[in-house]
């Protein structure tokens, strides 16, 4: 079995509260008793691409668990490379492929620099055939990107979703392999089907989004009152994926009901 823990959506934004969230969240995981194989971030890393942020992300990040993360519309490339992976600056996709175990999980950047809604570019059209190509011929894969590839009842997210997601949805039909298309963007836990494969959104740990059914705009959107939640995914010796999503209480564990 393969734990892989999803956080997403953390918005780190150099006020206490979203980083409260997120440190909540690492010690709980590493405190499980089966502790995860990899925690995938899958997105927004930050409020608004600042250095600043990005230090206070990489801060309270830390995790002596594999830890990889993509970045999402908030997100700037530049900085999220030079502040917060160490990498020299450059605008390009930010692109990456892990091996955890038998699991290849490969990450795509479908940001749009300036713009809130998502895209695939063509160089990354491209490593992604490379890197498929390159994978192990019997290991099941899991794609991660920010935006989520179909719409997801959610009258904010479904206008800046990812733009052309046939091509996408080709490939994924296309390779047996592939398990599942994890994503962030949505703030709520949504569990759909992409190309005939689970696509399951993430929940965010600073807030979540109402869906069609919940929203008032522009006033009634977002609820910042939920606790952090994130999603636990489970792929077995028979390469199924099962998500568990799991809301991570910011007063700890209760082990007896409240009177």
């Amino acid at each position: 079995m393969i734990l892989a823990a999803q956080l997403s959506d953390t918005h780190f934004d150099l006020t206490p509260r979203n980083t409260e969230r997120v440190e909540r969240v690492m010690a709980y995981l590493a405190d499980l008793p089966r502790r995860p194989d990899v925690i995938l971030v899958t997105g927004d890393i930050t409020d608004s691409g600042k250095p600043e942020q990005y230090a206070e992300a990489r801060l309270a990040l830390q995790a002596d668990i594999p830890l990889y993360l993509l970045p999402g519309n908030h997100d700037d490339r530049v900085a999220f490379r030079t502040d917060l992976l160490g990498e020299p600056a450059s605008t390009a996709p930010i692109n990456s492929v892990h091996r955890v175990g038998p699991l290849t999980v490969i990450m795509l950047d479908s940001s749009i620099p300036g713009e809130p809604s998502g895209l695939l570019a063509e160089e990354t059209y491209d490593w992604l055939r490379a890197t498929l190509a390159d994978a192990p011929p019997e290991g099941p894969i899991l794609l991660a990107l920010h935006h989520p590839p179909k719409p997801v009842a959610s009258p904010v997210v479904d206008v800046i979703a990812l733009a052309e997601p046939s091509r996408l949805a080709a490939v994924v039909a296309g390779d047996p392999r592939i398990l599942g298309v994890l994503t962030g963007h949505a703030h709520s836990p949504i569990a759909t089907v992409f190309a005939g494969k689970p696509m399951i959104c993430c929940p965010s740990t600073a807030s979540v989004l109402g869906g069609a059914w919940e929203v008032t705009l522009p006033h009634k959107v977002m609820d910042y009152a939920p606790d952090p939640a994130i999603a636990l995914h489970v792929i077995d010796e028979t390469h199924t994926l099962t998500t568990h999503f799991r809301t991570v209480a910011m007063g700890g564990w209760l082990a007896e009901p409240p009177v």
